[in-house]
C-alpha cells in the first residue's frame, strides 16, 4: 500500500494515470506530453509499474502502457483523478487518442 500512496503523490505520475484511463499509449507518446527527460519518465513509469497501477507490453522497439485491470490500486488512483481539476482535462485528451487510434484500425 505504501507504494501506490508513493506513486499517487506525484503530480506528473497522476498525469499519466489520467493519459492511461482511457487509453493505451507508448512511452514515446506519454513521453510527448511532458517536458521532462526520458529517463525521468522512465523512473515514473517504474514506480507506477512497481505500485502495480500500470502494465508496459514490450512490443518490438516500444513499450505499451496501460492502467493496471481492476483492482484497488486503481480505484483509489479513479477516485483521485476525480477529485484532481487537471484529469478532466487530461483524461478528455485521452479519449480523443483513443478514439483516433480506434479509427486507423
Amino acid at each position: 500500500m505504501e507504494k501506490i500512496f508513493e506513486a499517487l503523490a506525484s503530480t506528473p505520475r497522476r498525469k499519466i494515470l489520467a493519459y492511461l484511463s482511457e487509453a493505451e499509449l507508448s512511452a514515446g507518446e506519454i513521453a510527448s506530453r511532458f517536458e521532462m527527460t526520458k529517463p525521468s519518465l522512465s523512473k515514473h513509469l517504474r514506480i507506477l509499474e512497481s505500485a502495480g497501477l500500470i502494465i508496459g507490453d514490450k512490443r518490438g522497439q516500444f513499450v505499451f502502457y496501460r492502467l493496471q485491470g481492476d483492482n484497488l490500486a486503481n480505484t483509489l488512483a479513479t477516485f483521485m483523478q476525480a477529485v484532481c481539476p487537471v484529469s478532466k482535462a487530461l483524461k478528455k485528451e485521452s479519449k480523443t487518442i483513443a478514439a483516433k487510434k480506434a479509427a486507423e484500425k
